[in-house]
Order: structure tokens, then sequence, then C-alpha cells
């Protein structure tokens, strides 16, 4: 696109400042601040709310607007001196006429069988209101708004700013030194700030504790209703971690828990994990956690080799049983999920329902083994592991896809010691309530 407006520029002799001001407008201004440090603590303070989700000037007026490289673009001027480029073919298919958008819906009704991707601007110009009304070649006409444009600027910083904004996905890494952020189960319910730095810190840190909740079952029912809907597994709605004769999981066991994330069995395991304490044994069953985003990082700075296997090989998975109904399920995953950019966005190991079947070639097993040794060794290491010990009524909630849990063992007596109530949900759930509760706080301060 760049060298295309280059050699537009050149071609109609436009001053060389022009260009160089053109091209610096759309590498944009630095990233907005982080929302919050762990020093701050801001679970356990309403002050900062207003930093949590900072968005970007989308007030500045247009002073002009022209097309630019045989109108294939747009080019607006702002009138606090930056510039957005907007491709012709991209304003097209967002009219936001009544006959291109529905507006009930804020859905699109153009299809895309009837856009033409080289479709160019028959005419733009400035109505009184600050507009950018466009002509197209039919004769079909599209106005957008300044605050609708400016927030769609395709400048690098632009996009980083609105995507971090919709997504959230900075992350504030922790080992040994984590300082659980704990807040009121009453407030997270009743209290939509409350609600939203929960959330924020979920979203950010991985973990939040709950406390003041009920000591009996249901409780996590509500927490469901507040962000929207539970998810149901083969396990139920809600399940009853405790010890249980003929366990069909190990975790209904007295023993030792190893680090692991719940449900690689699934192809698309759940984002969030919920533990009510309702009894506790008076000696053992602590609870250990790890960040994994942080370790999977530290595995990829020491051991290159070992980080690109588990990133690269398929492991096979398997749970079969009965409980909420029967079941049997089969799956394949990467130990380390990356992104398009290479970041580790969601881990997939549980040593308990990795299957004996192994899909790969016999000489490339030997160095899964080592790859895989390594990474745990790495989870274990006291400066990166987590220990504490929940109490009744307390509710732990923590991301499923990034933090592994583990539990140390317990004796086991005639009668049930340990009582944990456990859900999950999914994080399509819990950022839809999120950028709820974003808007609406945000809008009342």
């Amino acid at each position: 696109m760049w060298a295309a407006i280059t050699k537009y520029l050149l071609r109609t002799k436009v001053h060389q400042d022009y260009l160089h001001t053109l091209l610096q407008a759309q590498k944009g201004e630095s990233i907005h601040q982080k929302y919050f440090s762990l020093s701050r603590r801001p679970w356990q303070h309403s002050a900062g709310i207003a930093q949590a989700v900072q968005t970007f000037n989308t007030s500045a007026p247009i002073q002009k607007v022209e097309a630019l490289d045989e109108n294939q673009f747009v080019c607006v001027h702002w009138e606090d001196g930056s510039q957005s480029l907007y491709p012709s073919v991209w304003l097209r298919d967002n009219c936001q006429c009544p006959d291109c958008f529905l507006h009930s819906a804020k859905a699109r009704k153009l299809l895309i069988e009837k856009l033409d991707v080289n479709i160019e601007a028959k005419d733009v110009t400035l109505t009184e209101q600050k507009k950018v009304h466009i002509i197209w070649p039919d004769n079909h006409t599209s106005e957008f708004e300044a605050e609708w444009l400016k927030k769609r600027c395709f400048s690098e910083q632009a996009r980083a700013k609105i995507q971090e904004e919709l997504f959230l996905s900075e992350c504030q890494y922790w080992g040994s030194d984590l300082q659980l952020p704990t807040m009121n189960f009453e407030e997270v319910l009743h209290c939509d700030e409350s609600a939203y730095r929960w959330l924020v810190t979920l979203k950010k840190v991985g973990i939040v504790l709950l406390t003041g909740a009920a000591v009996r079952q249901g409780e996590l029912l509500k927490l469901g209703q507040r962000i929207g809907f539970l998810r149901l597994t083969f396990y139920g709605p809600t399940w009853q971690v405790q010890d249980k004769t003929d366990a069909n999981n190990v975790a209904y066991t007295t023993e030792k828990l190893s680090f692991h994330t719940d449900y690689p069995v699934l192809q698309h395991p759940p984002g969030i994990q919920f533990l009510h304490c309702i009894k506790q044994t008076p000696t053992g069953g602590e609870s250990e956690v790890v960040d994994g985003f942080h370790v999977a990082n530290k595995l990829k700075e020491q051991n290159p080799q070992a980080f690109q296997i588990l990133t690269s090989t398929l492991v096979d998975f398997t749970d079969t049983g009965t409980d909420y109904c029967d079941f049997s399920m089969q799956a394949k995953q990467r130990i380390l999920d990356l992104d398009g950019k290479g970041q580790v966005v969601r881990i997939n190991f549980n040593n308990a329902t990795r299957d004996t079947i192994f899909d790969i070639p016999a000489e490339k097993v030997k160095p899964f083994y080592a790859a895989l040794k390594d990474f745990v060794n790495l989870l274990n290491s006291v400066e990166n592991k987590y220990t504490y010990k929940m109490k009744p009524g307390e509710i732990v909630v923590f991301d499923n896809w990034r933090l592994l849990h583990g539990r140390q063992s317990y004796k086991a007596r005639t009668e049930i010691s340990r009582h944990l109530e456990g859900a999950y949900a999914d994080w399509d759930v819990v950022m839809s309530r999120l950028r709820i509760l974003q808007k609406n706080v945000l809008k009342g301060m």
C-alpha cells in the first residue's frame, strides 16, 4: 500500500516533506499506559479505574479530505496535524447507510459478492457537519463520522490501541512473588465496578481470590449468572472435588496432583476455572499455581529446541467414563499453542489424560519426553510456583489457558475432609461481560 502511495506522491511532485509527514503519521503515537502494576494492587482500591482501559483520542475534528492514488485511497487530515489513510474498497464495504448496514443488529448487510474490490471514490468531500461524504461510481453515497473513522485508523499504533481495548491482551507475569489479588465475593456480585476490576485483574494477572462466599454448594452458579453462564462439560455444570471411591478422575482422590491444565481432551478447553472451598482438610491439601506463559517464555529463552518441540508436536489426550453422562473423548493438542506472532496463547497439558497412543515417529518420542521434562522442571521450580491453602468460603478463579494448577496430597479419613466445588466458563463469555462492564463503568465516571 505504501509503495503505491509513494509512487503517486512522487509522480505528482508533492513536496517530500509532505510525504515524510504522511508516512510518519501512520506510525502513530506510543501505546497507552499499562493498566496497572502489581505494586498498586488495583483490586483493593477503586482509584485508577479510569486508567484500566484507556481509549485513544477520537475527538479530533477533520480539517480536510482528499482522494489519493487514482482514488484508491481517501486521506483524512485531522486538525491535530495527523493524517489517516483509508482504502476505498474498505470504505465501500463499511458504508453505514441503511441499505448496507443493519443498525438494529449492528451488522453488515452488503454482500461481498456485490463488492467491487477495485472500486474508486468518484467524489470525496467534507460536509458542513464535518462528515466525510463519498460518491461512488454507481452514484451510491456514503457518509462517515469523524469519530468513527478515527477509531478505525489503519496506522500501526492506532490498530494496536484498539486491539488492546477490545482484547486486553497485556499480561502481568509473576512467579513465587505473586501477591494474590483478593476481592469480596458479594461486592463482585452486586457492584459493577467491583465486577469490572475482578475481570480486568483476571485477564491481566490470570488469577483472583474471592472471599466471603457462603460455605455451601451453589455459590458458583451465582458467578455464572454474573458473567452470563457457565460451561457445561461431561462432569456437569458444576462438580464436586472430594475423595471418592472408584474415582473417575484423579482429582477425586487424596493424592498429589501435578501441575496441569483442565480438559485438554476437549478441542476447545474451558478458558476459566472456578474452585470454591466448602471444607478444608487440617493438614495437607495446599493448592499450587504457576504462570504457564511466564514459564514458557523462560523455556523459549533457555532451551529453544524444547520450546520448538512442544509448540509443534501434536499430543494425544483421552478421557473415558461416566458422570453427567457417559463419555469417550479424544483430542490432539500441542502442549504450547502459539498465535501468529509466536506468542504462547494457550497451554494444553494434563499428564493424567495424556494418551498411551502417541501419533509421532518412534525416533521423535525421546526428544519429546526430554522437552516435556524440561518444561515440567521449570514449572516446579521454587522461583516459579506459588503455594496457598484455601479456606472455607473462598473461591479462586483463574485462567485455565495460562495457569497450571496442582494440589499437595492429604490423608484420607473415614469422612470427607476436603470438599471443593468446581465449574468452568469460556473466555468468550467472560470477555463479553468485561466489555459491557467496561462501557458501563467508564461511562458513569
